[in-house]
């Protein structure tokens, strides 16, 4: 099996995968300070939920470094300012925001020096990376216990890329389609392109090629058409935001793909770690929706595609109902959305 890390603590820096590159180019970027980690967030360089969450995390602790003082209270009051600035990166993923939390309360539970305190920082952001791999790792195993008992073979379609490449490693979503092929009751892969920045066709593919797992690259309007046609036995995506009813934030054309599945009669799944749930809103529509770059729209390499006086609405992500998903996967076990509020953990750092 082919390993997959996006994020990767060494020699004291961090490496990126440069997802803007794939799949022509696999390139490392190393990022030794937290505003090159910050604008390595705001471009999707990193990308993904739990990705930006471990990234965010060893950001923090890169801000931390730079801080020069030995007093507490002026250390404290510095890394807020690092925090507000990742903070301004990517409103919608809170693993971001969860990171963040986490890694600030530590900073003020931490009794000791400003070195020290730094010290437990990073600590706790490769505690944050381990600890996503094996969510994700948990994700997929927990994933069998929703597949169908008959022996045939199925065919799953995700949208957006939710696998290694989002995460720490091994994904969410992906991570279950990854489980089902290794229990060998997998057909195919069909990866919806995910217009505008195409992370389904130039990422899922790129992963499931890695690891020689079957799959089909379809438009995203081929969707209807597929499932209509019987090629689509379940859909299972990720998600970068969810709500306390189970309404849940994923990248933009995840709810039309849901309102096709509850048509088709398809089980439709959210695969996503506890990070992800934001129990602090009570549905999606209280959900931060970031707009990005209209040029993402209207522009392919260096080619403008669309004529000249028209307008642009680029909206990341939508919110999918919780009355169209079937299930919600953790790390925990696979819940109905009502049933979520039961997972909420003790400590929160939402």
């Amino acid at each position: 099996m082919t390993t997959i890390y996006p994020v990767v603590w060494s020699n004291n820096k961090v490496l990126l995968i440069d997802q803007t590159c794939l799949p022509s180019q696999y390139t490392l970027v190393e990022i030794s300070r937290y505003e090159d980690m910050a604008k390595a967030i705001k471009t999707m360089i990193v990308r993904g939920a739990p990705a930006i969450g471990v990234a965010t995390a060893y950001g923090m602790y890169l801000g931390a470094r730079e801080i020069n003082t030995k007093e507490r209270e002026t250390f404290l009051k510095q890394l807020e300012e690092v925090a507000e600035i990742l903070r301004q990166t990517r409103p919608t993923a809170v693993n971001l925001f969860w990171a963040i939390s986490r890694m600030l309360k530590i900073a003020y539970e931490t009794i000791g020096t400003v070195e020290e305190i730094k010290n437990t920082l990073l600590e706790t952001a490769e505690k944050i990376n381990a600890e996503d791999l094996q969510t994700c790792q948990d994700i997929g195993k927990n994933s069998l216990q929703i597949i169908p008992p008959n022996p045939d073979k199925l065919s799953i379609l995700t949208h957006c890329n939710a696998g290694a490449l989002a995460t720490a490693g091994y994904g969410t979503a992906l991570g279950v389609i990854r489980s089902v092929w290794t229990a060998g009751r997998l057909k195919r892969v069909y990866a919806d392109e995910t217009r505008p920045r195409l992370q389904g066709a130039k990422l899922t593919a790129w992963e499931c090629v890695q690891e020689k797992i079957p799959v089909t690259v379809i438009s995203d309007n081929m969707a209807a058409h597929c499932m209509q046609k019987g090629l689509i036995d379940l859909v299972v995506v990720g998600a970068d935001r969810i709500a306390a009813n189970g309404d849940a934030a994923n990248k933009i054309g995840t709810y039309g793909v849901a309102v096709m599945a509850k048509m088709h009669n398809i089980p439709f799944y959210v695969a996503a770690p506890l990070s992800t749930v934001d129990y602090s809103l009570k549905n999606g529509d209280l959900i931060p929706i970031e707009e990005r770059d209209p040029s993402e729209l209207y522009q392919i390499g260096d080619s403008v595609i669309y004529p000249d006086g028209v307008d642009y609405y680029n909206p990341a992500f939508d919110v999918t109902p919780a009355k169209l998903i079937t299930g919600i996967i953790t790390e925990q076990k696979t819940v109905k959305p009502e049933e979520l509020i039961s997972l909420k953990p003790e400590l929160s750092y939402h």
